[in-house]
């Protein structure tokens, strides 16, 4: 391949979550309204009305009407959203801009920044300061001091044992947690996601950090169009590096141990929930003052939605993923029946959509030409139980990808799916 090609292909596979734009009755786009940042016990009577007027309003937003099926029962949550991940439209959303603290799915935003900065080869041995500031209980993948871990390793350690431990080291790497929250703060601005308000990289609760199922949804969209994020947040099972130790020959030994994704829709490891058909991430989280809260992505019939629920309050064991296994199934029969409610908005420095005659984008591991989507997987990891310790990664399907005039925001035509899940179905 002639490098300006390959420098092009480059510069499409980091670009940004992409949308559709609608054709919205609602009022003029509006910044978000900025009270304190500690969360309300009910939904401000004020909200964000960024990604159209209704999602700023209180309460259940849906346009039922002949055809479309009702919402499911018994939904809890203090806020959810459900939208098409390709077009952007926003399906249905209860409370879509209430800013409430955002457990580890802030992790998904801390990746989206981060990520991009290291390649996962690169080595880094953990100094005490790197575990400094790690909040007390918080859930950890194991690091240990004097240990040397790829950036890779660390990875799986954010996405599947959501390890604050993990974030540290990365956020130390990246010179320090203070440089790496405000730089998430930025890149949060950049998104559009202005109920945001971060305070420490991993999620873990602190005064003032606040985020939104919006929000929430935004970083997760954005996340999803890089191939490390999909990879990451697709994987089941992996092996970490464990601690060195002497035999009694003082031959010294690394051994390794699994770990498992607690994303209970990707793993289904417990028994009152199983693995949700097409499921292809993202991420969970829960603390003391956020509650349960958890973005997902899954496709079905050639449809990619998200659903994003924060804090239900109905203390049944597992419910945040019960309700979001509702909330998707409803809208895998509602979507292209039901008129939106609003969209998921593109960042900042995109531009709106410019005509390019004669121009094609190449998928990541194989040119698509303009016209319709290809199916066939160009790029694919299968499970296994060692070499590299994935338990699942992405197979990358080929799609028409549309060049804006900013030159980096891209529409995706075709999402990713698992291989393994492929195969549960």
């Amino acid at each position: 391949m002639p490098a300006p090609k390959k420098t092009a292909r480059r510069t499409l596979l980091v670009a940004s979550a992409a949308l559709t734009s609608l054709a919205l009755t609602a009022a003029p786009v509006l910044a978000a309204p900025s009270p304190s940042t500690s969360p309300s016990a009910t939904p401000p009577a004020t909200m964000s009305t960024v990604g159209g007027a209704r999602l700023g309003q209180a309460g259940t937003q849906v346009n039922l009407a002949s055809g479309v099926p009702v919402l499911p029962k018994d939904l809890t949550a203090r806020s959810w959203i459900v939208s098409d991940a390709e077009s952007g439209e926003v399906l249905a959303a209860h409370n879509a801009h209430w800013r409430l603290a955002p457990a580890s799915t802030l992790k998904m935003l801390f990746a989206d920044t981060v990520l991009p900065k290291f390649p996962s080869t690169t080595e880094h041995k953990v100094v005490p300061s790197d575990l400094a500031g790690v909040g007390a209980g918080s859930s950890m993948v194991g690091i240990k001091e004097g240990e040397t871990y790829t950036v890779h390793d660390l990875w799986l350690g954010v996405f599947l044992r959501s390890g604050n431990d993990a974030v540290h080291v990365l956020a130390a790497m990246n010179a320090g947690v203070k440089n790496t929250v405000a730089e998430m703060n930025e890149h949060a601005e950049e998104l559009q996601a202005l109920d945001t308000h971060v305070v420490s990289p991993d999620g873990y609760d602190a005064e003032g950090q606040v985020s939104s199922a919006y929000d929430l949804t935004l970083f997760a969209r954005s996340g999803l169009q890089k191939k490390d994020f999909r990879e990451y947040c697709s994987t089941v099972t992996a092996k970490f590096p464990g601690e060195t130790k002497k035999t009694k020959k003082g031959k010294k030994v690394r051994e390794s141990f699994e770990i498992q994704n607690t994303n209970r829709l990707l793993s289904g490891t417990d028994s009152d929930i199983g693995v949700y058909p097409g499921i292809a991430g993202v991420k969970n989280g829960n603390t003391t003052n956020a509650g349960a809260t958890f973005t997902g992505v899954a496709e079905r019939n050639g449809k990619v939605l998200l659903v994003t629920v924060m804090n239900p309050e109905k203390n049944e064991h597992n419910e945040v993923y019960k309700e979001t296994a509702k909330l998707f199934d409803w809208g895998f029969k509602a979507v292209g029946k039901v008129a939106p409610v609003g969209e998921l908005v593109p960042p900042k420095s995109a531009a709106q959509p410019t005509a390019q005659p004669g121009a094609t984008a190449s998928g990541e591991a194989g040119g698509v030409t303009g016209g319709g989507s290809s199916t066939k997987p160009v790029a694919s990891a299968t499970a296994s139980s060692g070499g590299g310790g994935m338990g699942t990664a992405f197979a990358i399907t080929g799609g028409v990808l549309v060049l804006l005039a900013a030159g980096a925001f891209l529409v995706n035509r075709r999402w990713p799916l698992p291989d393994l899940v492929r195969r549960r179905r």
